[in-house]
């Protein structure tokens, strides 16, 4: 195509979303994407941050999918590390294979440009002691929990079962029809209500829906005999597990950053400019079209108009409505600003040991866990991450032990204003409180702060189809990812509404409701004969 006849997409975001929409559209079309990132990092959500060396996965990125094309697509960039021994059963696509040829993986010990096969380990916290996750009906759980407290939830589940909540609403309401009311209230509502900020019977039950996927007592206790009992499989690509439920995953060397740096660079070699530190002020409409982005550098101050043909929005709903420079909707308007996002902040920090161990590995074994829920109420602390046990190569020091620990709140409340040092000694005390840590073992910290990472389930949430009825009649502009959409999406997910959009440009397809209909719950819908011309329906 002649340079003068190109069209141009502006994308506005270098996440998951904005890049995978970059990728497809040089990899399936004649259109050439312009990517503005707001920060000076590539990732987004999924970027790996570093401190004196040390890697730090923002939320923690397992690389897992229900779909087939998002994890041959992920392999397409980083190829899977070299595997020893003789050729593994997997599962994929619910059908057993091996992966003969495996063996000439690249060998992550002298190659960084590798994916790696980690085992999953996941557990909460609770009453200082570990619980698996999910919590599976055990002989140990019994005893951790005592024979009364598991007979409450024996009863209120049954209750649960035989009388379910009807026309579900709230989040609430979704767990106990799952779970029981006393389940429910002993490993769901304090954490819950910790990571939101608000109670669980004011956060709409389309939370659950997106993220719990199907997961029930029932599934729980199967999953547990299967593990026990079953053959056990190197997990790649376990397109028939409960995404809750995966005990093996896919995970860059050098964190999920990574990737996203291999994609970016692909993209950028490929004539497709990333532009970071471009915080975009305006984006312009005219009529039912939007025609270009307005951008002004953070270094330098220059303001920079993008004339476009298309334009992707991985922003955050609220500010895209605040770019637009003609008149709106006033209730699409008035729905964006009271959207809600939950933020986060995460401290780094490097130990010699930990005061716990894992159980019949010795004393003083470092425990397996990539993530632990502290369930506990006396601690302000959400979530714990051993970056020891994604990628070794996370750590500089593997004599020592780097921590994630993650704390929930509200930009701009007394937890986000807490001084680096004080959020610091506050992490520390905690660890202590609930044993995990002996505070004589600390060696150093860092904090990082992550506005608007969730977006929330409630403020005008239920609201939300003002807008979209309003950004669906704006013919060339899509919304993407996880905030373009005001989704809690995981990272395939917000991949997939980004591949769609592509596929619908490629095909002149001009309605958007499958981008919207994409969704972590279902299988894509692929290999049904439509998908290849309007894609996922």
């Amino acid at each position: 195509m002649p340079e003068a006849e190109k069209k141009t997409a502006v994308i506005i975001g270098a996440g998951p979303a904005g890049l995978t929409a970059a990728f497809e559209l040089l990899s399936r079309t004649g259109v050439v994407p312009v990517v503005l990132e707001q920060s000076n990092f590539i990732g987004g959500l999924s970027r790996t941050a570093t401190y004196k060396g040390n890697r730090i996965d923002i939320g923690g990125h397992r690389f897992f999918s229900r779909s087939d094309r998002i994890m041959k697509w992920w392999l397409s960039v980083l190829p899977l590390q070299k595997l020893d021994g003789s050729p593994q059963s997997i599962t994929y696509q619910q059908q057993s294979r091996d992966i003969a040829g495996s063996a000439e993986g690249p060998d992550p010990q002298t190659t960084d440009r590798t994916m790696l096969l980690r085992q999953r380990k996941s557990r909460i916290y609770f009453l200082r002691r570990f619980f698996d996750y999910p919590i599976s009906l055990s002989l140990d759980t019994i005893r951790k929990l005592g024979l009364v407290r598991m007979t409450r939830i024996g009863f209120s589940y049954i209750r649960a079962s035989l009388f379910p909540v009807r026309n579900e609403r709230t989040l609430e309401q979704f767990f106990i029809n799952r779970f029981g009311r006393a389940l429910y209230r002993t490993f769901f509502k304090s954490y819950t209500e910790k990571v939101w900020g608000v109670p669980c019977d004011r956060i709409s039950a389309a939370w659950g829906a997106q993220r719990i996927k199907g997961l029930s007592i029932m599934k729980a206790v199967a999953h547990g005999f299967r593990k026990v009992f079953g053959r056990k499989s190197s997990g790649i690509g376990q397109k028939g597990t409960e995404t809750s439920l995966i005990e093996q995953f896919l995970y860059p060397k050098l964190g999920p950053g990574q990737m996203w740096e291999e994609v970016a660079r692909q993209v950028e070699a490929r004539s497709g400019p990333v532009l970071l530190e471009m915080d975009v002020t305006a984006v312009h409409l005219k009529g039912n079209r939007a025609v270009g982005v307005t951008a002004v550098n953070r270094q330098t101050g220059e303001s920079r108009r993008f004339d476009a043909d298309y334009v992707f929005s991985t922003m955050p709903i609220k500010d895209l409505y605040r770019a637009f420079d003609e008149p709106v909707p006033p209730r699409a308007r008035e729905v964006a600003e009271g959207l809600v996002y939950r933020d986060f902040i995460t401290v780094g920090m490097l130990v010699k040991k930990l005061k716990v161990s894992e159980a019949g590995a010795g004393k003083g074994s470092l425990i397996r866990d990539n993530w632990i829920y502290i369930q506990e109420p006396d601690v302000q602390l959400g979530r714990l991450q051993i970056f020891n046990n994604w990628s070794p190569w996370l750590v500089a020091d593997p004599g020592t032990v780097w921590l994630g620990l993650e704390y929930f709140c509200n930009e701009g409340d007394d937890l986000w204003k807490l001084p680096d040092e004080r959020m610091i000694a506050l992490a520390r005390a905690e660890l202590a409180r609930i044993g995990i840590l002996e505070d004589a073992d600390f060696l150093d910290a860092v904090v990082i702060r992550v506005p608007k990472t969730y977006p929330a389930y409630f403020g005008s949430y239920d609201s939300f189809p003002a807008i979209r009825e309003h950004v669906d009649s704006i013919e060339n502009l899509f919304l993407i990812g996880r905030n373009g959409m005001h989704r809690y999406n995981n990272q395939d997910h917000s991949m997939l509404t980004a591949i769609t959009a592509v596929e619908n440009i490629a095909a002149g397809r001009t309605d958007k409701a499958n981008i919207w209909d994409v969704n972590t719950e279902q299988d894509y819908h692929e290999g049904k004969p439509q998908a290849a011309a309007a894609g996922p329906g």
